[in-house]
């Protein structure tokens, strides 16, 4: 079973090929997108951070970042500074060299280029150049095996555990029957329904985890003084008919399938092994979305009964709808429609047959509607205060 993709020198594999602006500080988000603008065939991210970060906070920004330059989906980055950050874009371009000798990497610092306009034109020549190469690559024919899949389930209503999340359960149990691994994350919303997940594990120490991941992200709104119900489930998910965060985790869980846990990792870490991970992150569809990724995810399909348009910058996300009723009224922004679940016009399998179909058809070089509409969201977990 394969798909056609893009092997790197080091044996990695992408589905993209995508010249990536990426700015080191917030500060640069402008001439960021100057030069994407510019450059047909290149993409680009925006952020808040990258500036007066301290500890471990400042290490997970650098991280991310990185991470995304060195991406397989990635085959060449223009990284952008300002010029006295603390999170300094000669360190983040050292690193994705590091890492990738291979790519590509152009270092434009602001300051240094004599101010904005100067800086977008140095950008703008090294990403033309950048795209010039990236299209003289050829796909080839890659073993299903190498695909590594981001699960997520936002604008969540009473059917995302009866029609698209278990579906999408049954495509994860595909991926994973031929080799590939997936990623369950949203610990938020995993609340409640730990104990499930926790009886897949392969071993007590995986087990263990899955508990005191859930106590460690329920402690952080305790230690607010705050009511998690706040945020959890949201006011889209009460109106779309769910009452309590444990039963929008019971359909949550639902995407991950049914094939044993094999670790919990933390945010934004590498994905290492097949089968099904846990990573740790907020139920925040941006945050989630973004810390897949930089983990290395190649896509992701995410479902929704309320509706959602987001999209990565470097990797496709597929959206699926719970129903009929808002795959019609959302077509814009949706891929596929569970909804014949619903109108018992499909089976779960049957679906979930067509949603690997899309993985498979989206790893060759099928565009998803949010890649065709130009998203590019991201964001960054923060663990503390900007100084």
């Amino acid at each position: 079973m394969n798909f056609q993709g893009f092997v790197r020198p080091d044996g990695t594999v992408g589905i993209r090929n995508h010249v990536l602006i990426l700015p080191s500080v917030v500060c640069a988000n402008r001439v960021a997108r100057g030069i994407s603008q510019q450059v047909a065939g290149t993409t680009w991210v925006e952020h808040q951070h990258g500036c007066t970060q301290l500890g471990a906070d400042a290490e997970l920004t650098a991280h991310v970042l990185v991470s995304h330059g060195t991406h397989p989906n990635v085959y060449g980055v223009v990284v952008v500074g300002l010029g006295c950050e603390t999170i300094r874009a000669q360190n983040i371009a050292a690193a994705i060299k590091e890492k990738c000798p291979y790519k590509p990497v152009h270092l434009v610092i602001i300051q240094d280029e004599g101010g904005s306009v100067k800086a977008t034109a140095a950008g703008v020549s090294a990403a033309t150049t950048m795209v010039g190469a990236a299209a003289q690559l050829q796909r080839e024919a890659i073993d299903a095996s190498k695909l590594i899949l981001g699960t997520e389930c936002g604008g969540s209503d009473a059917y995302s555990g009866i029609s698209a999340n278990p579906a999408l359960g049954f495509a994860s149990d595909l991926l994973i029957d031929a080799g590939g691994s997936v990623v369950l994350a949203e610990t938020t919303e995993i609340i409640g329904a730990e104990h499930i997940i926790a009886s897949r594990a392969v071993n007590e120490e995986v087990a263990k985890k899955c508990f005191t991941t859930i106590q460690a992200r329920e402690k952080l709104a305790t230690d607010m003084g705050v009511d998690m119900r706040g945020g959890q489930p949201t006011p889209g998910n009460i109106e779309g008919g769910l009452s309590t965060i444990e039963e929008k985790s019971l359909g949550c869980i639902y995407k991950a399938g049914s094939r044993p846990l094999q670790d919990v990792i933390g945010y934004a870490a590498p994905v290492t092994q097949k089968g099904l991970v846990w990573m740790d992150t907020p139920g925040q569809d941006v945050e989630q979305l973004t810390g897949m990724v930089a983990g290395g995810c190649h896509l992701t399909v995410f479902t929704t009964g309320r509706g959602t348009c987001c999209g990565s910058p470097i990797s496709p996300t597929i959206k699926v709808s719970t129903t009929t009723q808002l795959f019609e009224r959302m077509n814009d922004n949706l891929d596929l429609d569970a909804g014949p679940i619903v109108d018992g016009k499909e089976t779960v399998d049957q679906v979930g047959r067509r949603i690997f179909q899309e993985i498979l058809d989206v790893a060759s070089g099928k565009q998803t509607k949010a890649e065709i509409l130009g998203f590019n969201d991201f964001a960054i977990y923060r663990f503390g205060p900007t100084m």
